[in-house]
């Protein structure tokens, strides 16, 4: 959530953490599973309502206009009857009796400082809602699963060639990939057949190769296409088939690939654990003022240094900062050159090339703004949400502790009087004691 400090600041909000562009862009990490609706989804606080698939507008609405955020909304199962649930209880009581508050520019003065809302499932109350609806919409979906099973007024064409099915939608799946080798999965995995076959059909009819999607000039040149590139099949990468699939169904916030992997794991505990082969994943890191890449940390400090003059290393130890404000302040620079503005002197422009060639004209990559600025609740919120540079922070703070208590005097004991204080020790009594009881 970004910081909102009057109406400038309004406009630049950022609703999600963006993503670096290394990775395909997906807007949704989770299965889109929301079917098509016309229901209206009702603002928490006023009489502001919007299509279902308008809902972006009246997230942006509720955090520009009611400072609320709610986490998490794709894994949702039914946002509509989730937003008038709320709507209710915010009548009933206040919303800090539910919502987490985020209070921004915490040190600045106090006409500057705003809360913000943040409602989530760490709330038992929220949580229990959320697993109620993903029960709920699994009860449907298996319930339109088993009406598809025994209805016997299927009839349908092969999308590939003239013959007709009728009955049960499994002999048409099962011919389609028999005689096609052409399979989008086991029959009894598939839900909303109809549809998901309409959608594949409606692609095949606009020339479009089902796999790499790509629009060809006619049918014969698209058939060629799909038997010599052996794509006759689905793309597991598009979101638009996942509503079609029980198994994304079955887990809150799931995709079918993870339900999938886990159960491979359970296959492999049984197995001896040989690590031998197990190659770790090359960390990509993205430097603050360009799009330049390295796998390692140590490149791209370097990288930043030599190329754009700005050394990290050297602001941690010259401000002394901790782990979590080194976050704050990586988190801060993001922003502030993805919204086109100079962090040093808070200038505006109109591109990020353009504050980038100013910061660098102008010297400001070193300097930055005074620590209250930065140092603020809101930039523990990532820019961008796969930001390996996060990872990379030094942490030195248990060494910083380490460091002050060699600092620390210890007194010793006063002995001068080593007669008195033997005479006067506990310990002689405890003696006697002892002495006693024998």
């Amino acid at each position: 959530m970004a910081a909102c400090n009057g109406s400038k600041d309004r406009q630049d909000s950022i609703l999600e953490p963006l993503c670096f562009p290394e990775q395909p862009v997906d807007d949704s990490g989770a299965p889109s599973l929301q079917r098509p609706s016309a229901e209206l989804l009702v603002c928490l606080f006023c009489s502001e309502s919007v299509p279902l698939k308008q809902k972006d507008v009246l997230l942006k609405h509720l955090l520009l206009q009611h400072k609320l955020v709610i986490a998490d909304v794709k894994l949702i199962a039914d946002l509509p009857k989730y937003m008038l649930y709320w709507k209710g209880r915010f009548l009933e009581q206040p919303v800090t009796d539910f919502c987490s508050v985020i209070k921004t520019n915490s040190t600045g003065p106090v006409e500057k400082q705003e809360d913000y809302f943040l409602l989530c499932d760490v709330l038992p109350e929220d949580r229990i809602l959320r697993e109620k609806l993903q029960q709920k919409r699994l009860e449907v979906v298996l319930e339109q699963q088993q009406k598809e099973r025994d209805d016997s007024s299927f009839r349908r064409l092969c999308m590939f060639c003239s013959e007709e099915f009728s009955g049960n939608r499994s002999s048409l799946l099962n011919h389609m990939a028999r005689e096609h080798s052409f399979s989008i999965g086991l029959p009894d995995n598939i839900v909303y057949c109809d549809e998901f076959l309409d959608t594949l059909q409606s692609k095949l009819d606009n020339l479009q190769c089902l796999y790499c999607e790509k629009t060809f000039r006619d049918k014969t040149t698209l058939k060629d296409h799909m038997r010599k590139k052996a794509h006759r099949r689905i793309n597991a990468n598009n979101h638009e088939y996942d509503c079609f699939y029980i198994i994304n169904y079955l887990e809150l916030g799931k995709t079918w690939e993870e339900v999938q992997s886990e159960d491979d794991r359970e296959l492999a505990d049984d197995e001896d654990d040989d690590w031998s082969d197990w190659q770790a994943h090359p960390v990509s890191a993205v430097c603050l003022f360009c799009d330049h890449q390295s796998e390692t940390m140590d490149q791209i400090y370097t990288h930043m240094k030599e190329t754009h003059d700005f050394d990290l290393h050297k602001l941690r130890i010259e401000l002394n900062l901790r782990f979590y404000q080194q976050v704050k302040l990586v988190n801060f620079i993001r922003r502030q050159i993805h919204q086109s503005r100079c962090y040093g002197c808070q200038e505006k422009f109109d591109s990020r090339a353009d504050v980038l060639r100013h910061i660098m004209a102008e010297s400001h990559v070193m300097k930055l703004p005074e620590m209250s600025t930065w140092d603020q609740p809101q930039y523990y919120f990532p820019t961008y949400e796969n930001d390996a540079l996060l990872c990379t922070l030094s942490d030195n703070d248990e060494n910083d502790e380490a460091n002050h208590g060699e600092d620390i005097p210890v007194i010793a004991e006063d002995v001068s009087n080593l007669k008195e204080l033997k005479q006067t020790s506990v310990l002689n009594q405890l003696l006697k004691n002892r002495g006693s009881c024998s």
